[in-house]
């Protein structure tokens, strides 16, 4: 099993200085890895849309602001020509990080974002001579149910197949996916719990764990040409133990609404069979389904031999853990940024 601790890591060792283009770089994770990447003394080129984020929030010099450091181009990631003529720009860069993601799932966009998009830049890497790739993916391709997951997991497959030195890293759970009830409970409304609230479990990792590992797979050699699950430190939780805690740290008595899976079940099957008829229901019922995976699939690695998640096996990284960052949001030393995809 990878030996993920900081202190078994090239975390504190010199770093080699490098040319790197990241794709991404606007969203939390892509944020927290510039700047570990900047940390590390790397060379940092970012290649972003002209209006970036969530409904192309992020004017030119909002993302100039986020990315402090890097070096900011600007074009079109779904074009490889536009990657090749604005971000490369005919010059050498050593590796391609990406942290780029569809940001709703559904497979329109995922095939979209997740893999063609990937594909274009791969094909724009070897062209340049890119001689690595570290990959953002997810843990959940490791059972692919849904459209995202296996576009993700297709394009995990070209790279691996494509004689580039790559590492593809396979979080658990983001802080952010797990923050979304907490103004429910500051309004006294009860936390959701699908079932009884102990069906699943994960490991989160912050966005900085998360960045400074990805950063570092540019110079651990044992990283290399390897899928890399990784979670936070730490023991798994469940959602009852994660609202439990919440309460805890608001100073109230915990309170729970469950909610059968039966009724996700139905709400997605009564949504699929409308959306054949009313295509603007399709991508809801895609949504739906998400959450069903998300309310039904532990967020850990999954034992292919016993077709059970096993925390164990799980690998931890990092110091923050989901209840530190509980309380900072609780008493406002930090915020939850939340993207398009979002379940409460």
């Amino acid at each position: 099993m990878l030996d993920a601790s900081p202190q078994a890591s090239s975390a504190h060792r010199p770093a080699r200085r490098r040319r790197v283009l990241v794709l991404g770089a606007t969203g939390t994770i892509g944020r927290a890895t510039v700047r570990a990447l900047v940390r590390r003394n790397n060379e940092v080129v970012c290649f972003v849309r002209p209006r970036a984020g969530p409904g192309g929030a992020l004017a030119p010099a909002d993302s100039a602001k986020l990315l402090e450091g890097a070096t900011l181009r600007f074009g079109d990631v779904t074009s490889s020509a536009s990657l090749t003529d604005d971000g490369l720009l005919g010059e050498q860069f050593d590796v391609l990080v990406s942290c780029l993601a569809s940001r709703t799932g559904v497979p329109q966009d995922a095939w979209a974002i997740d893999h063609q998009a990937h594909v274009s830049a791969l094909a724009a890497a070897k062209r340049a001579g890119i001689p690595q790739m570290v990959l953002l993916s997810a843990i959940c391709v490791q059972k692919p149910l849904l459209g995202f997951q296996r576009a993700k997991l297709a394009f995990e497959n070209l790279l691996i197949e494509s004689g580039l030195t790559y590492s593809i890293v396979r979080p658990t759970a983001f802080f952010k996916s797990l923050s979304g009830q907490i103004d429910r409970l500051r309004q006294g409304k009860p936390f959701l719990l699908f079932g009884d609230g102990t069906l699943t479990s994960c490991k989160p990792i912050s966005d900085d764990d998360l960045g400074q590992f990805l950063a570092e797979c540019l110079d651990d050699e044992s990283r290399h040409n390897r899928v890399l699950p990784i979670g936070g430190p730490g023991e798994a939780i469940t959602p009852k133990q994660q609202g439990e805690q919440l309460f805890h740290l608001l100073g109230r008595e915990p309170k729970f609404k469950h909610v059968p899976i039966q009724m996700m079940d139905t709400i997605a099957w009564t949504l699929g069979a409308l959306g054949r008829l009313f295509p603007q229901l399709a991508k809801k019922a895609e949504l739906a389904r998400i959450g069903r995976y998300y309310a039904t699939e532990s967020m850990l690695v999954l034992n292919p031999e016993t077709g059970r998640y096993d925390a164990a096996a799980t690998p931890s990284y990092g110091t923050e853990t989901l209840f530190d960052f509980y309380a900072r949001v609780i008493d406002g030393r930090a915020s939850v940024e939340r993207g398009d995809h979002t379940i409460f």
